[in-house]
Protein backbone atom coordinates (compact mmCIF):
# COMPACT_ATOMS: atom_id res chain seq x y z
CA UNK A 1 0.00 0.00 0.00
CA UNK A 2 1.00 3.89 -0.05
CA UNK A 3 4.09 5.01 1.77
CA UNK A 4 4.76 8.59 1.35
CA UNK A 5 2.27 11.21 2.27
CA UNK A 6 1.24 12.11 -1.86
CA UNK A 7 0.48 8.37 -1.81
CA UNK A 8 -1.37 8.21 0.79
CA UNK A 9 -3.65 11.21 -0.69
CA UNK A 10 -3.95 9.65 -3.72
CA UNK A 11 -5.04 6.07 -2.83
CA UNK A 12 -7.88 7.60 0.02
CA UNK A 13 -8.97 9.58 -3.27
CA UNK A 14 -9.26 6.34 -5.18
CA UNK A 15 -11.11 5.05 -2.28
CA UNK A 16 -13.05 8.01 -2.08
CA UNK A 17 -14.25 7.51 -5.79
CA UNK A 18 -14.98 4.09 -5.19
CA UNK A 19 -17.49 4.80 -2.66
CA UNK A 20 -20.10 6.62 -4.90
CA UNK A 21 -22.87 5.08 -6.65
CA UNK A 22 -25.16 6.63 -9.27
CA UNK A 23 -23.23 9.85 -8.26
CA UNK A 24 -24.25 9.55 -4.90
CA UNK A 25 -21.95 8.15 -1.45
CA UNK A 26 -23.10 5.15 -1.06
CA UNK A 27 -23.27 3.92 2.76
CA UNK A 28 -22.42 0.34 1.41
CA UNK A 29 -19.26 1.64 -0.25
CA UNK A 30 -18.28 3.13 1.89
CA UNK A 31 -18.63 0.24 4.50
CA UNK A 32 -16.69 -2.06 1.96
CA UNK A 33 -13.69 0.30 1.75
CA UNK A 34 -13.10 0.58 5.37
CA UNK A 35 -13.14 -3.49 5.72
CA UNK A 36 -10.78 -3.48 2.63
CA UNK A 37 -8.72 -1.04 4.45
CA UNK A 38 -8.73 -3.20 7.57
CA UNK A 39 -8.53 -6.52 6.06
CA UNK A 40 -5.39 -5.39 4.45
CA UNK A 41 -3.25 -4.78 7.88
CA UNK A 42 -1.30 -1.59 5.42
CA UNK A 43 0.85 -0.35 7.99
CA UNK A 44 -0.52 3.31 6.69
CA UNK A 45 -4.13 2.38 7.12
CA UNK A 46 -4.58 5.18 9.92
CA UNK A 47 -2.95 7.88 7.90
CA UNK A 48 -5.27 6.83 4.83
CA UNK A 49 -8.39 6.54 7.03
CA UNK A 50 -7.90 9.88 8.52
CA UNK A 51 -7.59 11.49 4.55
CA UNK A 52 -10.84 9.30 3.41
CA UNK A 53 -12.61 10.42 6.56
CA UNK A 54 -11.80 14.12 5.40
CA UNK A 55 -13.08 13.64 1.97
CA UNK A 56 -16.56 11.47 3.17
CA UNK A 57 -16.95 14.20 5.70
CA UNK A 58 -16.54 17.22 3.06
CA UNK A 59 -19.30 15.32 1.11
CA UNK A 60 -21.81 14.66 3.40
CA UNK A 61 -21.52 18.33 4.55
CA UNK A 62 -22.75 19.30 1.25
CA UNK A 63 -26.19 17.80 1.75
CA UNK A 64 -26.65 19.21 5.21
CA UNK A 65 -27.39 23.02 5.63
CA UNK A 66 -27.93 25.19 8.87
CA UNK A 67 -30.48 27.86 8.71
CA UNK A 68 -29.54 30.09 11.37
CA UNK A 69 -32.19 32.94 12.06
CA UNK A 70 -32.50 36.36 14.37
CA UNK A 71 -36.24 35.77 14.79
CA UNK A 72 -38.87 33.52 14.03
CA UNK A 73 -39.06 32.28 10.51
CA UNK A 74 -41.88 30.29 9.28
CA UNK A 75 -41.80 27.02 8.25
CA UNK A 76 -42.75 26.98 4.68
CA UNK A 77 -39.70 29.49 4.57
CA UNK A 78 -37.64 26.97 6.07
CA UNK A 79 -39.14 24.80 3.35
CA UNK A 80 -38.63 26.53 0.28
CA UNK A 81 -35.18 27.29 1.36
CA UNK A 82 -33.91 23.67 1.46
CA UNK A 83 -36.40 23.22 -1.70
CA UNK A 84 -34.11 25.93 -3.40
CA UNK A 85 -30.80 25.09 -1.94
CA UNK A 86 -31.38 21.48 -3.12
CA UNK A 87 -31.83 22.50 -6.84
CA UNK A 88 -29.30 24.64 -6.61
CA UNK A 89 -26.43 21.67 -6.07
CA UNK A 90 -28.43 19.04 -7.51
CA UNK A 91 -28.60 16.61 -4.75
CA UNK A 92 -31.37 16.56 -1.42
CA UNK A 93 -30.44 18.62 1.16
CA UNK A 94 -31.11 18.71 4.58
CA UNK A 95 -31.82 21.88 6.61
CA UNK A 96 -31.94 23.05 10.32
CA UNK A 97 -32.85 26.02 11.97
CA UNK A 98 -30.85 27.56 14.68
CA UNK A 99 -32.14 30.59 16.27
CA UNK A 100 -28.99 32.98 16.43
CA UNK A 101 -30.04 36.39 18.35
CA UNK A 102 -26.43 38.30 16.94
CA UNK A 103 -27.88 38.62 13.36
CA UNK A 104 -29.93 41.22 14.79
CA UNK A 105 -31.92 40.19 11.60
CA UNK A 106 -32.30 38.22 8.82
CA UNK A 107 -30.70 34.63 7.60
CA UNK A 108 -27.54 33.30 7.47
CA UNK A 109 -27.55 29.38 5.36
CA UNK A 110 -24.39 27.92 5.43
CA UNK A 111 -23.93 24.42 3.14
CA UNK A 112 -20.66 22.62 3.14
CA UNK A 113 -17.94 25.71 3.10
CA UNK A 114 -20.75 28.11 1.43
CA UNK A 115 -22.17 30.76 3.70
CA UNK A 116 -25.04 33.03 1.73
CA UNK A 117 -25.67 36.06 4.26
CA UNK A 118 -28.98 38.57 4.29
CA UNK A 119 -28.34 39.68 8.13
CA UNK A 120 -28.16 42.74 9.21
CA UNK A 121 -25.23 42.22 11.33
CA UNK A 122 -23.16 41.05 8.69
CA UNK A 123 -23.96 44.16 6.19
CA UNK A 124 -22.72 45.88 9.01
CA UNK A 125 -19.79 43.72 9.51
CA UNK A 126 -18.92 43.98 5.32
CA UNK A 127 -19.66 48.16 5.96
CA UNK A 128 -17.06 48.66 8.62
CA UNK A 129 -14.71 46.85 6.56
CA UNK A 130 -15.26 48.84 3.36
CA UNK A 131 -14.73 51.86 5.88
Amino acid sequence: MATGKPQIQQLARQLFKLSFVDGRLSNEQVAGVLAYVEKTHAANAVAILKVYQRLVAAEVAKGSAVIEHAGPVADATLSAIGTSLSQRYGRPVTTTAKANPSLLAGLRVRIADDVYESSVSGQLAALSESV
